[in-house]
């Protein structure tokens, strides 16, 4: 009853989470310098055709008419229509979304390749070269900036050595082989920052396992060092491991947009962008909406899965 009763609060916990997210980016985007209806028309319009512009997409009445009518729009799954592209938010999110989706779970596999063994590697030898090799590495990945990142790798295996391609969406679903080939450099560059987040997460807690009671214990009994280490430690380190990729895999959702930009990645990221420019209210409202909305999912998944492989995780939050 417990864990059904925790599970019962973090949904509706997302509730007012993604209510908050609603008004906060409804206000921004509407206290933005500049005209949105004069930014379609251009300068050179008249007053007339401004005006009567504006009253079409009902930006003459007050903000919170407008919040009211775009939250009830919402609320029965209608996230407006863009003031630059004549097509449904929806629309756009559709066509966009894929390509988001297939860039981050890319880009995650591409982390955890990397991360788990640098981090179990970096707590078998710890205080070795080794050890400080992927410590470097690790930081050197946190610091790196992605933009500069993307550039030197579209230089190097697009422009000289001509191995990949230098961007642009190609669906799994259409061509797996080709769709591989185009999202290598774009995952590389976005999975290099997780990775070194969660090579440091690994070594933590690989260090911390080994150090437990049961542990050296089973190392007293003179069982194989493998085998220990293994069997042992690694179960209970990866734990916390994939907690922490999973929370990070929500943030893959909305740390993509240079990257988009870099690669020509027609994702929600570069659709987001491109929003902003042109101050098209209703597409950025809904498009940060919906990614809001998968981050808080994300996370609320991950909450579940280790409130169901930790009983304890529960309790607590009863308690608390």
């Amino acid at each position: 009853m417990n864990r059904l009763r925790y599970v019962g609060v973090r949904i509706l916990q997302t509730v007012p989470v993604l209510f908050g997210v609603s008004v906060v980016v409804f206000v921004i985007i509407h206290s933005a310098p500049g005209d949105p209806i004069v930014n379609l028309l251009g300068i050179e319009a008249t007053e007339e055709n401004v005006e009567r512009l504006r009253r079409q997409y009902g930006l003459d009445q007050p903000l919170y008419v407008q919040y009211g009518k775009w939250l009830f729009g919402v609320l029965q799954g209608d996230l407006g229509r863009s003031l630059t592209q004549s097509r449904s938010v929806a629309s756009l999110v559709a066509s966009r979304l894929p390509a988001t989706l297939f860039l981050a779970v890319s880009s995650m596999v591409v982390a955890v390749a990397i991360a788990v063994p640098a981090g179990v590697v970096g707590a078998a030898k710890k205080g070795t070269l080794s050890d400080y090799a992927v410590t470097t590495a690790a930081l050197a990945g946190i610091s790196v900036p992605n933009f500069w990142l993307g550039l030197v790798l579209i230089l190097v295996f697009a422009r000289s050595l001509g191995v990949l391609p230098p961007g642009n969406y190609v669906s799994p679903l259409e061509n797996p082989v080709a769709a591989l080939r185009h999202v290598a450099m774009p995952a590389i560059t976005v999975g290099t920052a997780f990775a070194a987040l969660l090579a440091r997460q690994t070594r933590s807690s690989m260090l911390d396992a080994l150090s437990r009671e049961h542990v050296r214990m089973a190392k007293s009994k003179g069982l194989p060092a493998r085998t220990v280490f293994v069997r042992h430690a690694l179960k209970g380190a990866l734990l916390p491991v994939v907690t922490v990729a999973g929370l990070q895999f929500g943030y893959l959702l909305s740390a993509t947009v240079v990257v988009e930009q870099v690669f020509a990645w027609p994702g929600m990221g570069r659709l987001i962008w491109l929003a902003v420019r042109q101050q098209d209210y209703p597409t950025v409202q809904g498009t940060v909406l919906v990614v809001a909305t998968l981050f808080v999912l994300v996370n609320l998944v991950v909450d579940l899965a280790y409130a169901y492989l930790d009983p304890r995780v529960g309790t607590r939050g009863e308690s608390g």
